[in-house]
């Protein structure tokens, strides 16, 4: 079936998703080159880069999207697109395609400084969020209630170096019960979705939640989909939330986990990926 088709698989560390999708490769005969994107060098030329396509699985934001734009610049293909982690990968970026597409998502302002951020709460009203334009797994994000509390925060983060500190994203606080929405999406369909479940206002299953599988309804099928195109299509993840005026988008992942929700569906995601790479790539 692999009929000499070489697959790069570039990754940060073997997780048990990428443990799936070499499990796939090998069930096919399938090629897969494994990529470490802490050893890779990129150069103006292609090299002895010996693949057909590439799975782009790395942890880092910055280290997927630059090597995705040199696998470009080699044409090679790859999941995702740049254009899709450049997006996806940046709320701020994001957010401003889901408003673009009229697809519902929480109330957001963004603010430069930490005395705007002061306003951008203060417009958004309490509680709010604070999270970084980039991040994921619920990291380094603030459930804000007050003002006292806000300055706290901000001053903190004013005393950290790093530039994800500096670019201040507020969201409303949305009251949605002890649950939210993840779809996957791979290519123009949804193959899966799950319930997340937890104590915490944040139900990310990399913190602990639970999960269980979801019925896909039209309404969900066709608001992941419009949210996963906004963002240029591809392997995806759309993390949703009911609020009281009805389900908004909140997140959408470039580079998803999946372990949990293939336990929980029983759908085999890693199968879905390549099937949709190698189809995708074969044309």
């Amino acid at each position: 079936m692999s009929n000499g088709f070489r697959l790069g698989l570039f990754y940060t560390i073997v997780r048990p998703e990428e443990k799936a999708l070499l499990a796939a490769a090998e069930r096919r005969s399938l090629a897969m080159v494994r990529l470490s994107d802490d050893e890779m060098v990129f150069g103006f030329e292609r090299g002895s880069l010996d693949v057909d396509g590439i799975l782009n699985r790395s942890v880092s934001h910055s280290r997927a999207l630059y090597a995705a734009h040199y696998f470009e610049h080699y044409g090679i293909p790859a999941i995702n697109l740049p254009d899709v982690l450049e997006r996806a990968g940046d709320k701020i970026l994001a957010s401003l395609r889901l408003s673009a597409r009229g697809i519902p998502t929480p109330r957001t302002v963004v603010a430069l400084t930490g005395e705007s951020a002061l306003k951008a709460l203060d417009e958004i009203g309490y509680p709010a969020v604070l999270k970084p334009p980039v991040g994921s797994w619920g990291r380094l994000m603030a459930k804000v209630t007050d003002r006292e509390s806000a300055e706290q925060i901000l001053e903190h983060k004013g005393a950290l170096s790093s530039p994800v500190h500096s670019i201040f994203y507020v969201q409303e606080y949305i009251p949605k019960p002890d649950r939210d929405l993840r779809v996957f999406v791979v290519g123009d369909r949804v193959v899966g979705a799950m319930l997340r479940r937890s104590e915490s206002w944040r139900t990310n299953a990399a913190r602990g939640a639970s999960t269980e599988p979801l019925p896909v309804t039209p309404e969900l099928a066709e608001l992941s989909l419009r949210a996963a195109d906004a963002m240029g299509g591809g392997v995806l993840a759309v993390d949703l939330m009911e609020s009281p005026r009805g389900l908004v988008v909140h997140e959408v992942n470039p580079t998803p986990e999946f372990k949990a929700l293939q336990a929980a569906t029983g759908v085999d995601i890693a199968d879905t990926i390549l099937d949709y790479a190698l189809q995708r790539w074969r044309r």
